[in-house]
C-alpha cells in the first residue's frame, strides 16, 4: 500500500507497484546476460550463438532512472485528480466537468529526446513496464460489475503523420492490450474516413477506462521535411532543414490532450520534433512538467573511469579466450567509429567478433573494431562522420540526424486551440 496519505482509498493507485528509488529502478531496469565461464571448450561457431546475447545488455542510464520515477509520478499525480470515488470524477470524465466549471488537474507531460539508436524507445518502454499494463477490477466504485482500468499505453507515430493512422494506430494498441472488440467498427474500414473524430471517440474510452500515461513514440513523425535536394542544395545557408506540420488538427488534438488533464502525455522523439513541439513557452510548459529527459550518445567524462562507464560494462561480455583490456584508448575507438551511438557500439562489438572469430588466435584486438567498421558496418560510415562533424550541413542529409530547426513554430503556435466532438 503506498504511504502517501493523498494516494490512500484510490483504488487507480492501490494496484500499481511500489514507489520506485532510484536504486530500485537501476535494479529494475538492468539486463545482464550469462556469459559462458570456459571459452576454450566451446566452438567458435557456437559462440557466435552465445555473443547474439549481447544484444539483450542493458545498463540503464542515471537519466533513464529518472524517467522511470517521472512515469510512476505521471501515473500517481494524474490518478490521484481522478478518483472514481469522487463523483466530479465522472463529471469530467462524461464532459460534464467542462459545463459544470469544475477544477481540472493541470496537464502533465514529459519528454524524452535523442538521436536514433541512443536507446530512447527502449528506455521509455522498460519504465512503462514497471508497473502492469491493464488491472482487472471485480468491483468499481459507481459503476456495477467490473472494470478494466488501462495503466499505460505505447504507440509509435506513423510515419504519415496523419490522424486517421494515428487513430488506427491507437486502437489497434488498445485492442492489443485489453482485448477488446470496441473499435472493431473501426478497425474494419480499409481506410479510416473521419480521423479527427475516431480520435475523439478514442480518447472518450480511454479517459473512461482511467489510461494512466499514453506513450507517444517518433513524434517527429509528426511533422515533414524538405526534401534531401531542397536541404543540402541551399548554397550559403546552415543547411538547417525545413519542418512543415503533416496535419495541424492532430497538433491541436494532442494540446488539447494536454490541456484537459485526463490523459498524462509521455513522448519521445529526435532533437527535430521534439524542438519542433517546444519553441512556444506555454507548449514547451505544458510537455515538460513532469521534466525533459535527454539520451545522449555515449562519451567518456572528464574524470570518469572507463570501467565505470557503458563501454566497461560491456567488456566483460567478450567471447573469446584472451580477452582485451577496455582502456582508455579501446573506449575512445569505438566511440570513434560509432559516434557513440549505443545501437552501433553493440553491433560494432559483435561485428568486431565476428572478425576475430576468422583468426586462429583466441584473442580480440583493436585491428578488429577498425576492420569490422570497415567491413561490416560501412554503410553507416558517412552518417556517423557527419554526426561527429557536428555540421548541420552534412547531417542534413539523414532525417533522424537534423539538428532542430525551431523558428517557424513561434508562429504557428501563437494561438492554437482544439474543441473535442462530444
Amino acid at each position: 500500500m503506498p504511504d502517501v496519505p493523498a494516494h490512500q482509498s484510490n483504488v487507480l493507485i492501490n494496484g500499481l507497484y511500489e514507489i520506485p528509488s532510484l536504486e530500485s529502478a537501476a535494479a529494475f531496469l538492468m539486463c545482464k546476460p550469462q556469459v559462458p565461464p570456459d571459452m576454450a571448450e566451446i566452438p567458435k561457431h557456437i559462440r557466435l550463438h552465445h555473443l547474439m546475447d549481447v544484444k539483450d545488455l542493458h545498463i540503464p542510464s542515471f537519466t533513464e532512472c529518472q524517467l522511470l520515477q517521472t512515469t510512476d509520478l505521471m501515473l500517481r499525480q494524474g490518478y490521484k485528480y481522478r478518483n472514481p470515488a469522487n463523483s466530479s470524477t465522472w463529471g469530467a470524465v462524461s464532459g460534464e466537468a467542462r459545463r459544470q466549471g469544475l477544477i481540472l488537474p493541470q496537464a502533465m507531460a514529459a519528454s524524452v529526446e535523442g538521436l536514433s539508436g541512443v536507446g530512447k524507445t527502449q528506455a521509455c518502454l522498460r519504465c512503462l513496464h514497471y508497473h502492469p499494463q491493464t488491472i482487472e477490477h471485480q468491483s468499481f466504485p459507481r459503476l456495477i460489475g467490473a472494470h478494466t482500468q488501462v495503466v499505460w499505453l505505447s504507440v509509435e507515430v506513423p510515419p504519415s503523420g496523419k490522424s486517421a493512422d494515428l487513430a488506427r494506430a491507437l486502437m489497434e494498441a488498445w485492442r492489443n492490450a485489453t482485448g477488446s472488440g470496441r473499435f472493431d467498427a473501426w478497425l474494419s474500414k480499409e481506410k479510416i474516413p473521419d480521423g479527427m473524430r475516431a480520435l475523439d471517440e478514442w480518447r472518450q474510452v480511454a479517459v473512461g477506462h482511467f489510461l494512466g500515461v499514453l506513450h507517444l513514440d517518433e513524434i517527429q513523425n509528426l511533422f515533414k521535411l524538405s526534401s534531401l535536394k531542397q536541404r543540402t542544395g541551399r548554397k550559403g545557408e546552415s543547411g538547417a532543414p525545413e519542418l512543415s506540420i503533416v496535419e495541424d488538427q492532430l497538433l491541436r488534438w494532442l494540446l488539447y490532450l494536454t490541456n484537459s488533464g485526463q490523459i498524462p502525455l509521455l513522448l519521445s522523439g529526435t532533437p527535430d520534433g521534439i524542438g519542433a513541439l517546444t519553441k512556444r513557452l506555454s507548449t514547451l510548459e505544458r510537455i515538460n512538467t513532469m521534466g525533459y529527459h535527454p539520451f545522449d550518445p555515449v562519451t567518456l567524462h572528464k574524470n570518469q573511469k572507463v570501467e565505470h562507464s557503458f563501454l566497461g560494462a560491456l567488456s566483460c561480455f567478450q567471447y573469446v579466450q584472451h580477452k582485451i583490456e577496455m582502456d582508455e584508448s579501446l573506449a575512445n575507438l569505438i566511440i570513434d567509429l560509432t559516434g557513440g551511438i549505443q545501437r552501433i557500439i553493440i553491433a560494432l562489438w559483435i561485428a568486431a567478433h565476428r572478425v576475430a572469430f576468422t583468426r586462429k588466435s583466441d584473442t580480440l584486438t583493436p585491428a578488429d573494431f577498425t576492420k569490422a567498421a570497415a567491413t561490416w558496418l560501412a554503410p553507416l560510415a558517412p552518417a556517423i562522420s557527419a554526426l561527429k562533424s557536428g555540421d548541420p550541413r552534412k547531417m542534413s542529409r539523414y532525417e533522424d540526424l537534423v539538428p532542430r530547426d525551431t523558428a517557424f513554430w513561434e508562429h504557428f503556435w501563437g494561438g492554437t486551440s482544439y474543441t473535442p466532438n462530444n
